[in-house]
């Protein structure tokens, strides 16, 4: 159903001073801050067919209007504003993105953290691997009954792990297993290692005691952790902070399922650019916990093929357009950093995808 344009300055109007006071907006208030130049009568009116139209509701006869998720969606599609950062914050961001972090998952944290503090929301920001693979072992002999598994992964990163045996084995074994497992082990994924594979290079080290199979074991382990994305979740406890989860029982649930490293997108969905920020308003939510809340996220790209997402958890009465803002400019110098994306520039304007729609830029 189309919507007139004094309708969306009024549903403007109403989610903005919703966002302000966390109370319902009658047409007085809207009268003296939307200059509209129409009466309070024919604000009520239109109030009242925006509540026939699905994009508010009135909690209580003589209340005032609160927007729907319908009408949050249409703010967000259409009628924000998006915000420039100022100076303070994009220098405040910057300096806390150059500090020397040393490991990416401290980066991330760092990052989930900082992305709390600005919004004042619970963050969450979550690494998406590439591919990882193992580019080289080292099976190292200790003694007759003790080795050592040493895999140096594609991503750099090393794992290892002390072997005891209950039988004894000799140097020679333990040269031929690392000569076979570098031959056909290495640069492959975790479901290519397959009962076939092992039992082929068993026979090819005359393995009669079973120690291919403890290597290959090792070897799917680190693979298939490798390939679950760190997510580091902070800030829950600033949902206490607003209105809508002074009911402990509705914090609780949420706050638990952030803790506990709930998931905020489907599994297959993915975002192509290091400058978009989706917006998930209530019922749009996969998990039920999220389904009274609004999550916000931006994509940031880390190079070698490897992607993430940093976002926020909070009502759906919140500042989309200044969390879309932050959350933007921290995904773009987090790209910069990381080597996968161009310096943010000051004060930018932000591409926001929302779900479900095409790419929406707001100049």
């Amino acid at each position: 159903m189309a919507i007139s344009e004094r309708k969306k300055k009024i549903l403007a109007a109403v989610v903005e001073e919703y966002i302000r006071t966390a109370e319902p907006v009658g047409s007085k208030a809207i009268a003296q801050t939307a200059g509209l130049g129409c009466s309070s009568a024919t604000i009520r009116n239109e109030l009242a067919e925006l509540v026939n139209m699905g994009y508010l509701e009135q909690p209580h006869t003589s209340a005032g209007r609160v927007p729907t998720p319908m009408g949050y969606r249409m703010y967000v599609n259409e009628l924000m504003q998006m915000q420039k950062l100022s100076l303070e914050e994009t220098e405040e961001i910057n300096q806390r993105l150059n500090t020397k972090l040393q490991e990416l998952d401290d980066t991330i944290s760092q990052v989930s953290r900082l992305a709390s503090q600005l919004t004042d929301y619970p963050a969450l920001a979550l690494t998406a691997q590439s591919a990882v693979t193992i580019k080289r072992f080292d099976i190292i002999y200790v003694d007759a009954n003790t080795f050592i598994i040493v895999a140096m992964m594609s991503n750099n990163t090393v794992k290892n792990k002390l072997v005891r045996l209950p039988v004894s084995v000799n140097e020679g074994l333990m040269k031929k297993l690392s000569a076979l497992f570098n031959a056909n082990f290495t640069g492959i994924s975790e479901d290519q290692i397959t009962p076939l594979l092992i039992n082929s290079t068993e026979r090819a080290a005359d393995d009669t005691m079973g120690i291919t199979s403890v290597i290959a074991s090792f070897a799917i382990e680190i693979l298939s952790e490798a390939d679950k994305p760190m997510a580091f979740v902070t800030g829950e406890n600033r949902l206490l902070n607003q209105p809508e989860y002074r009911d402990p029982d509705k914090a609780h649930r949420l706050m638990s399922y952030l803790s506990t490293g709930g998931h905020i997108l489907p599994p297959a969905d993915n975002m192509a650019g290091s400058e978009e920020v989706r917006v998930l308003i209530g019922p749009e939510n996969v998990a039920e916990e999220l389904k009274d809340s609004s999550v916000v996220i931006a994509s940031y790209d880390a190079g070698d093929n490897t992607r993430g997402l940093i976002g926020v958890v909070g009502p759906t009465r919140m500042d989309y357009s200044a969390v879309a803002a932050k959350l933007s400019f921290l995904a773009a110098g987090l790209s910069r950093r990381l080597g996968g994306g161009e310096a943010p520039v000051e004060g930018m304007h932000n591409k926001l995808i929302i779900k479900g729609d095409d790419p929406i830029e707001h100049r």
